[in-house]
């Protein structure tokens, strides 16, 4: 199937690994050029050698774009480094760590909302403005199936579910500019480095068995099922798919 993407822009937040990185390797196979975005510059690097060999066009830059001028910043180097803004995915975010609501600290609600929240609300803000000039776009958000039930961090919990709510609200207020924004909803993923692969290293076996009970297949997601899904919603053959947060999960969620 033609996904009709060649030759698009786009940039991806957090591409210095996991499924920021798939989403990227993904979206480069398609003909797009991607802007790389992070705050280390050695993953980022890393990252780049690889699509470069895969002869796709990349741009990176380096920072936070959990801050208003990081996410600008990130912006501006695509727009500077491909003529145009096409894609945006929002792929920052984390837990943090932070646990239960009358445990968490202050300090550890303001970075996991900024991380999650407002790196989502900075770099759609920038993006848009160059979408409208072009005369359309598309945003992906990468949230969590736990921005739609419980999860035992009330930080986390509470901006992704922010951030369920902004899909939808982007999407009937951006409509009118040929803007689509969707989100996709992932369950457990493991890759190497990650959260769950550091969680196994220090608990092996109440991993092996969350992963047992919990989890209807029988085993973790991968980043590149999920960036899949991401490069689909932002191809034409998704032209009408707008406003939606879409689980890739395996069934490991329970909302309806």
């Amino acid at each position: 199937m033609d996904l009709e993407l060649k030759g698009k822009t786009a940039l991806v937040t957090g591409s210095s690994r996991g499924i920021g990185r798939a989403i990227a390797l993904g979206l480069a196979r398609e003909g797009v050029k991607v802007c790389l975005s992070a705050r280390g510059a050695e993953g980022l690097e890393a990252v780049a050698s690889e699509l470069r060999a895969a002869g796709a066009d990349v741009a990176l830059v380096a920072g936070d774009v959990a801050t208003p001028e990081g996410a600008q910043a990130a912006v501006e180097m695509a727009v500077r480094s491909f003529g145009a803004l096409d894609i945006l995915v929002n792929n920052v975010g984390g837990s943090g760590g932070a646990g239960a609501f009358d445990v968490a600290s202050a300090a550890q609600w303001k970075d996991v909302v900024d991380r999650n929240l407002l790196s989502t609300v900075w770099c759609s803000q920038h993006a848009v403005e160059h979408m409208k000039t072009r005369g359309g776009g598309c945003i992906v958000h990468i949230n969590s199936i736990f921005g739609r039930e419980y999860a035992t961090s009330a930080p986390y919990t509470a901006a992704k579910a922010a951030v369920t709510a902004l899909t939808k609200e982007m999407a009937v207020d951006l409509a009118r500019h040929r803007i689509r924004v969707n989100g996709v909803a992932p369950g457990a993923i493991f890759f190497p480095g990650g959260s769950w692969d550091r969680r196994r290293q220090k608990d092996p076996e109440k991993v092996e068995k969350m992963v047992r009970e919990e989890f209807p297949w029988g085993r973790f997601g991968t980043p590149e099922e999920v960036a899949e899904v991401v490069v689909f919603l932002c191809s034409e053959r998704a032209r009408w798919v707008t406003g939606a947060t879409v689980p890739v999960d395996g069934a490991q969620g329970r909302a309806f």
